[in-house]
């Protein structure tokens, strides 16, 4: 059975149209979805992300244990901090990517993606022998709401939260009476925040939202936009951008891989391997120089030899062209600026390497 967050009737009252993600019913969109990304790049945005996962990992080797887990170093960490990170196998694959909260001494928040929170919870469960440590499955108590766009932040202090947490921060707060969590993270590139509210406050959080937004333009966001917003930020999306077979190097993630960490984890000799002598392949942007569009799957060439594959691709609705991520074979005469095609319904079509991201991100504080 499809699963529906706590405000799936908020979403059909909306008219929105909906669809299957990643096991949840979920709104892909609400008017045009090149409507909603503008919205979002211009105004502001809200966003049901409620079927992302929570997990709370507490105990006395807490930190130890999510030490093993990424390659981030989470001693670095202080309390109400937050850092991405990658969960990796053996391999140094990337299982899932996440966002590790530390609300406090002992206690942290991770945010999972929605199709890997059981993977995510085998994996931790099959490493945590040695630890004490125990790991809760909170996905099904909270929801989670993404503001986001230019006015978002103003929106958010005319409600009262005037002491906004800075960048990748969380705090606690209160809204219209209600107790949430409220981080400075999002997935559009955009500023704003995410709201973390325990589920029978979501409802009227959501309704409160929209009514005090009508001022800045607010309106509700669908999936569909969450895409090309997230595309134009080049942010990778689990599943079509990275995969177990994948490690943070080859996907263009070594920035937030610690270069100092002395303590062992799971495919640290791979990582660290590839962080001198480079990866089997690598993450670019691509432009594309006719009206094609590059669809997740479609082959990429150059010099008639197959180099690689596409993972995510679609219009750019601020940009007016086609834009793409793909992975290439690491040739060195294949740069920014180098031309390639790529076969679409059985024809070449070129497209230009280009720098990532394919706007300017506005999401730093």
């Amino acid at each position: 059975m499809t699963k529906q967050t706590f405000l799936h009737d908020k979403h059909i009252a909306l008219g929105a149209r909906m669809v299957d993600f990643a096991g949840w019913e979920m709104p892909v969109q609400y008017s045009s979805i090149i409507e909603e990304h503008k919205t979002v790049r211009e105004a502001v945005g809200i966003f049901d992300v409620s079927h992302m996962g929570e997990i709370i990992v507490y105990g006395e080797d807490a930190l130890p244990f999510l030490n093993k887990l990424v390659p981030q170093d989470i001693t670095k960490l202080v309390d109400l901090k937050a850092v991405y990170c990658q969960l990796t196998n053996k391999k140094g694959g990337i299982i899932d990517d996440l966002i590790i909260y530390k609300l406090e001494e002992n206690k942290y928040l991770i945010i999972a993606n929605a199709s890997r929170i059981d993977e995510d919870l085998n994996w931790m469960v099959r490493n945590k022998i040695g630890f004490d440590v125990t790991i809760v499955n909170e996905s099904h108590n909270y929801s989670l709401l993404a503001v986001q766009g230019p006015k978002a932040c103003d929106l958010i202090k005319s409600l009262g939260l005037t002491d906004l947490p800075e960048f990748f921060k969380i705090k606690r707060g209160e809204l219209f009476n209600i107790n949430l969590w409220v981080s400075r993270t999002g997935y559009t590139g955009e500023d704003g925040v995410e709201i973390l509210v325990r589920n029978e406050f979501s409802e009227y959080l959501w309704d409160k939202l929209l009514d005090a937004g009508k001022d800045f333009g607010i309106k509700p966001i669908g999936l569909g936009a969450r895409d090309t917003l997230r595309l134009e930020a080049a942010l990778h999306l689990y599943g079509n951008d990275l995969d177990e077979d994948t490690t943070p190097v080859e996907a263009g993630l070594s920035w937030s891989v610690s270069k100092t960490k002395t303590a062992d984890y799971n495919g640290k000799s791979v990582i660290e391997d590839q962080l001198k002598n480079g990866g089997r392949k690598k993450l670019v942007g691509l432009k594309m120089l006719d009206r094609g569009i590059a669809r997740h799957g479609y082959e990429v060439y150059y010099n008639n030899e197959k180099v690689g594959i596409i993972t995510s691709g679609g219009i750019s609705p601020i940009r007016g062209d086609n834009i793409a991520l793909a992975y290439i074979k690491p040739l060195d005469n294949l740069t920014v600026g180098s031309t390639i095609q790529v076969m679409i319904r059985d024809k070449f079509h070129n497209a230009e390497i280009v720098k990532k991201p394919f706007v300017a991100k506005r999401n730093k504080a």
